[in-house]
């Protein structure tokens, strides 16, 4: 029997490279050789990168089989479907096995792969998808559009997708979705939200060490049971990561969003020994120095850890791509610049707090770990092999990460 050698590559947000380990099992049954490619919109940017990838595996990897899905495929179809040897699958149709075995009768499958140099690194931690798709209706966002209306996941798939998880040696696990904090499935008489799902995780599976979730939105109650469940029991991860987009009231109602600076700030207060970080759009059209300045003022207040700052991208289909007042590019990318230096010195503060002490690391590759807080520890001392969760004991700072030695 001829050896599999199926390949994948991800743009874009954690759920894609998740999607695409599915999409692999999914298909080994049914070639030898291929490469999978989920690609992003999120950005034109995103889109840009997904197609030059794809022409160049194409290029390299003569008559080898290439599935392109995702968001960048199912909006922009046309500039992947002239690539030689290419089979689209778009969102709606990613997770079904038949779109790619009718594909395969279509194109060229006695090629090697000859190279290919996108292997993504191997990860320590565990995701697990608990939803898919979006209900709201921000402003900027195509990605509502190409993955469609919110589904929720029965518990029992998240439960067996955790257990799998620790029997494979994974003890952090981490929850994601396209809009993780609308969670919602009934299941007989009860409505199970994304809290109860964590609080059952840690129950049915008590060999989960380590317990995240990658991002929730600041509008939804739940986070201040998330945050309940997170002083109660330190398996937990003392972190949020809030996808704020903007820190200005009225950038935020421009944008569609469904919560204000107000309750970020409520949600700061009450969650005492939590880190948060963000995400921001800089340059949304409309946003005035003095608006963009609202945003920095709250950073400064709050003080997230990290930001991840992007430049607005019009997306061709949203409300936002034909607004008044659109921003020029370079002003949205010092926006970027400012707001990054104000988190990097929101972290170096944290982080001359935390020196001496002693926290419970997940160590990835190379002895770098990861502390409950989210921040890279460079672990001294012998090799410790990766999903490991041992103690370390912060001995200083280096460059944005922490030093550490291992508590014997």
């Amino acid at each position: 029997m001829q050896e599999k050698n199926i390949k994948s590559l991800s743009f874009g947000c954690r759920l894609n490279a998740l999607e695409c380990e599915k999409i692999k099992n999914m298909i080994a049954n049914h070639v030898d050789t291929a490469v999978i490619v989920n690609t992003c919109a999120v950005t034109a940017e995103a889109e840009r990168q997904s197609a030059q990838s794809v022409r160049r595996i194409a290029r390299e990897n003569p008559n080898v089989p290439i599935f392109v899905t995702g968001c960048g495929a199912t909006r922009n179809p046309s500039l992947f479907q002239k690539i030689p040897n290419t089979v689209v699958v778009s969102n709606a149709d990613k997770m079904k096995s038949t779109p790619y075995i009718d594909g395969l009768a279509k194109i060229n499958q006695d090629g090697k792969i000859i190279k290919f140099v996108h292997e993504a690194p191997e990860l320590s931690k565990q995701f697990i998808q608990i939803q898919n798709g979006c209900n709201h209706k921000c402003a900027y966002c195509v990605t509502r559009l190409l993955r469609g209306p919110a589904v929720s996941f029965p518990y029992s798939e998240i439960l067996a997708d955790a257990r799998a998880a620790v029997k494979n040696g994974f003890f952090e696990i981490v929850i994601t979705g396209v809009d993780s904090a609308s969670y919602a499935y009934r299941d007989g008489d009860k409505v199970l939200f994304i809290s109860d799902v964590c609080e059952m995780l840690l129950r049915d599976v008590p060999e989960i060490r380590r317990l995240r979730i990658s991002s929730l939105d600041p509008a939804s109650p739940q986070i201040f049971k998330i945050i309940d469940l997170i002083h109660r029991d330190n398996r937990m991860m003392p972190h949020l990561h809030l996808s704020m987009q903007s820190g200005s009231d009225t950038i935020l109602a421009a944008m569609g969003r469904r919560h204000n600076a107000d309750q970020v700030r409520k949600i700061v207060s009450v969650a005492n020994g939590i880190t948060v970080s963000w995400d921001i759009i800089c340059g949304f059209p409309g946003e005035t120095d003095e608006l963009f300045r609202e945003t920095l003022d709250l950073a400064r207040e709050v003080k997230p850890i990290k930001i991840h700052a992007f430049p607005f991208s019009p997306r061709p289909g949203t409300t936002a791509a034909v607004m008044q007042n659109q921003i020029p590019r370079n002003i949205s990318k010092e926006r970027v610049h400012q707001i990054t230096d104000l988190a990097n010195k929101n972290l170096s503060e944290y982080m001359a707090t935390q020196t001496g002490k002693t926290v419970s690391c997940l160590v990835e590759n190379n002895n770098i770990g990861r502390t409950p807080n989210d921040i890279d520890i460079i672990i001294s001392g012998s090799p410790i092999p990766p999903r490991t969760i041992c103690d370390i004991r912060i001995t200083g700072i280096k460059n944005g990460q922490f030093l550490g030695e291992k508590v014997l």
